[in-house]
């Protein structure tokens, strides 16, 4: 009888636990106010960057957008739509943002949240893209026979962006982070930071005159840049018709 009781207790407490909180390690989410599906990374060390100037750094657990912020997602925060590839629809990645047009999204979706969105640091985002610090050389494979089948590039994108999430997933989970756009992080460029920075959770130098863009977009070659570990720079108000973002959340 005992036995039956505290199995009738157990039961009734786990029917009425609350599920996995946002925050809750394991539990990825969905931004209500846009519509963002966020994939919880294990945090971890790894290799960062090409043979000449590889570094071990290691990052906390994190948030990650399963896809680049969409056109869709665009409107319902900002009201508008910059991207030159409107016609793709709301499914297609924004483009044609800067970096401090990103900026102003994030500020607009955490006043409407209350959350803590931000662009991904260049060590986050590459051991995401990496499907967790993995040694891989694009988003998901090391193949560049199999390149076509993870991205959005010069030999199989027709010129124009595509909506998310077509090609293959990394090992995370995370699409197109090699292909479609090519996506802002929160880096100032400084390749002495970048070559020395610090071993835990490296954030960039304090400023600088240009930011960093990752991934590649639909009109790069593979040299050009979707490569996991290339990285380019531009002014932060350039806009392009293949840049764009993907945010993460810490908390």
């Amino acid at each position: 009888m005992r036995k039956i009781l505290i199995a009738l207790f157990i039961l009734a407490f786990v029917s009425t636990a609350p599920p996995l909180a946002m925050g809750d390690k394991g539990g990825s989410f969905t931004d209500s106010t846009t519509g963002m599906e966020m994939v919880s990374v294990k945090g971890g060390c790894y290799q960062m960057g090409e043979s000449y100037n590889a570094h071990e750094v290691c990052l906390d657990d994190f948030y990650i957008g399963k896809y680049e912020v969409t056109q869709g997602q665009w409107k319902a925060v900002m009201g508008n739509n910059p991207s030159s590839f409107s016609s793709c629809g709301d499914n297609c990645p924004v483009e044609q943002v800067s970096w401090n047009d990103a900026q102003d999204f994030i500020n607009k979706l955490n006043n409407k949240t209350g959350k803590n969105y931000r662009l991904p640091t260049e060590a986050e985002w590459e051991y995401a893209a990496k499907s967790g610090g993995k040694n891989e050389k694009y988003a998901g494979t090391s193949s560049e026979s199999e390149l076509g089948d993870y991205a959005w590039y010069e030999k199989n994108s027709g010129s124009k962006t595509h909506p998310v999430g077509q090609k293959k997933p990394n090992g995370l989970g995370i699409y197109d982070m090699s292909g479609n756009v090519w996506e802002w992080v929160n880096d100032w460029y400084d390749s002495d930071y970048y070559k020395n920075s610090p071993k835990s959770n490296p954030v960039g130098t304090s400023s600088g005159k240009e930011k960093v863009r990752r991934g590649g977009g639909w009109c790069d070659d593979r040299a050009g840049g979707t490569l996991a570990v290339n990285r380019f720079m531009h002014d932060p108000e350039d806009r392009s018709n293949d840049y764009g973002f993907r945010l993460v959340r810490t908390q």
